[in-house]
């Protein structure tokens, strides 16, 4: 097992903050791209393989490292892969039947599902005041997304699917959070990107969506998915989460609406709302409550204990 007590060679912070930005260009790409829902989730993941692969030339310590990877990793690599495809489907799957809004906003509960596992799996406790500006920040997703809200018919069946979305994707961040301990951030972002491309494909090929024949501004789309909100946004996460527990994460990533906000109004021409401004102000200060009283990153400070260490999972 790694020391998870080492000091990281960058601010986890400044690297949530950093990520956090990265992943806010998804949408943007997401809406600039006309393929199918699931063709866009499978080639950002296929993509983020094919560029991760040559960095093996400058790591070939990895290559060792995963082939002596006992098959508990293995299996939780699957499972950790399974969720981050489910995520991709089920969230895209979710704007068939509900608003944009409707579907973004339900995913973004995924912290209420990290502070259930947290505390579940590695016996984390939230203090009083951070979870409050969770609750804040979570207060402000809504506020966003409050005016476009849909209720009833099949709207109601996309709400299930983004909220299904926000559990899965939890699940993938405990999963990370554990076996970051042992396993290094290449060498895992290498294995579950690869377990989830084969996943989507295979996703692909039972529902007759073809792998080719896209327009060639799409492949473009996917190469900018790959490289922005995957492998400098979620692969940022994964290196970070060694520091930073799933909460923590969690919690960053509701800043997402805020940045592909901002993005939209400069690259898209979208004008913000003012539920938009009221409710990125609201999630800004949630998050900034829950990181002041939240515990601090594992490493950063001697003095202060540790996140709790992996117990049920262990």
């Amino acid at each position: 097992m790694t020391n998870s007590t080492e000091k990281p060679l960058f601010p986890p912070y400044l690297a949530l903050f950093l990520g956090v930005v990265a992943i806010s260009t998804s949408a943007i790409f997401v809406k600039l791209s006309v393929a199918p829902s699931p063709i866009i989730a499978t080639y950002r993941l296929v993509f983020s393989v094919v560029l991760t692969l040559p960095l093996l030339y400058w790591n070939r310590g990895a290559i060792g490292e995963i082939i002596r990877m006992p098959r508990k990793q293995w299996l939780l690599c699957t499972l950790s892969g399974a969720f981050l495809a489910s995520h991709f489907l089920l969230w895209f799957e979710s704007l068939n039947y509900t608003s944009v809004a409707s579907s973004t906003v339900l995913v973004t509960l995924q912290p209420l599902f990290a502070f259930i596992g947290g505390y579940f799996f590695f016996g984390e406790k939230v203090r009083p005041l951070a979870l409050t500006g969770g609750l804040l920040a979570i207060v402000g997703s809504f506020v966003i997304g409050w005016g476009d809200f849909q209720v009833g018919g099949m709207a109601l069946w996309g709400d299930i699917l983004a909220l299904t979305g926000a559990a899965t994707v939890t699940g993938y961040w405990l999963i990370a959070q554990y076996i970051r301990q042992y396993l290094s951030s290449f060498s895992y972002t290498l294995v579950v990107y690869s377990i989830t491309s084969i996943i989507l494909v295979c996703y692909d090929l039972v529902l007759g969506y073809p792998l080719t024949g896209y327009e060639a501004a799409d492949w473009g789309w996917f190469f900018c998915l790959a490289l922005f909100p995957t492998l400098l946004g979620h692969s940022i996460l994964n290196w970070i989460i060694k520091w930073l527990n799933t909460t923590t994460i969690s919690m960053g990533i509701l800043g997402e609406p805020v940045g592909t906000a901002i993005l939209a109004y400069f690259i898209l021409g979208e004008v913000v709302t003012i539920p938009q401004y009221v409710g990125g102000l609201i999630i800004l200060a949630g998050i900034y409550l829950f990181i002041r009283y939240n515990q601090i990153a594992k490493g950063v400070e001697k003095d202060e204990p540790t996140a709790a260490s992996p117990k049920k999972l262990a």
